[in-house]
């Protein structure tokens, strides 16, 4: 379909996909500082998605989201990326396998170090033929993340099939902006790859749930689980609706692979019947009025 876009940037013809798409959320729990295990654990895992054209696993899985270790071992828990942000790193040989088995895309979360030296928390993509790639950066660093990582520099829109996703990790779905960002450029999905703490349960569900309403579009979030205070994690990974309503949502604790399937009609439907994206103003006007009361 020919389209258009408004002035907010969002294109409200933009043509929607025309086949489902089987999506898994995954919630592990890794060990600190070992990429090969956490690698071959997540090549299981992704095993366990079966008919999933997409496996999104939690944030900074490969090495673990532990700062401690992150800190003391900055070669051995990083994977290099090339100046075409391609990753070739053997420790990876599992998933590989396991993307080019299943025919999958899979998404999964490093640490990444760049031939300018920066370091990044990242998530990889690996294609369905086993090829590696530095795809997106964390944009917004939350707390100590700042002492050992370099902010990310763009947003990134993965395609798989005809479906756009764009790709945010953790903290930068906290921001509204930032999933409006992906569904200006057309995305029908949302991927987040997260690290969220015991105790933040009801953040974790409300965030990820209203990008999901805000932009209209299915959001899939992954997590970490389990491990020892401080570093305790939540699960309830998810994949909502448009509507952001959970299709399915993992347990507060315990290992789980969720499975759905985005439905192109259902996602046609909730934008023709909720036009935020394209009401929405490409300004809020001149400067605002004070009244005083």
């Amino acid at each position: 379909m020919i389209s258009t876009r408004t002035r907010s940037g969002y294109d409200q013809r933009m043509t929607a996909p025309a086949h489902p798409l089987t999506v898994a959320a995954v919630q592990a729990e890794p060990v600190p500082g070992d990429v090969a295990g956490n690698a071959a654990t997540a090549a299981r895992l992704v095993g366990r998605a079966a008919g999933a054209r997409v496996v999104v696993l939690p944030e900074l899985f490969l090495p673990a989201y532990h700062p401690p270790t992150l800190a003391a071992d900055p070669i051995g828990t990083d994977v290099v990326a090339g100046p075409d942000g391609g990753v070739a790193d053997p420790r990876l040989d599992p998933l590989r396998q396991a993307a080019r088995d299943g025919g999958t895309t899979v998404v999964v979360g490093a640490a990444v170090r760049y031939p300018d030296g920066r370091r990044t928390i990242s998530s990889l993509v690996i294609d369905p033929a086993g090829a590696v790639r530095a795809a997106y950066d964390k944009q917004q660093l939350w707390g100590g993340e700042r002492e050992l990582f370099s902010p990310g520099r763009r947003g990134a829109t993965l395609l798989v099939d005809d479906w756009r996703l764009g790709l945010g990790i953790c903290y930068d779905g906290c921001f509204p902006e930032h999933g409006r960002a992906a569904a200006d450029d057309g995305a029908h999905g949302y991927l987040c790859p997260s690290g969220y703490l015991a105790g933040s349960e009801h953040r974790r569900d409300v965030y990820y749930a209203a990008r999901a309403l805000d932009n209209t579009m299915y959001v899939v979030f992954a997590n970490a689980v389990d491990g020892v205070d401080p570093w305790r994690f939540n699960g309830g990974a998810a994949v909502y609706d448009p509507e952001g309503r959970p299709l399915v949502r993992g347990a507060d604790t315990g290992t789980e692979v969720l499975v759905a399937t985005l439905d192109p009609a259902a996602l046609a439907a909730t934008r023709a019947a909720h036009t935020m994206l394209a009401d929405r103003l490409s300004d809020q006007g001149l400067p605002r009025t004070a009244i005083i009361g």
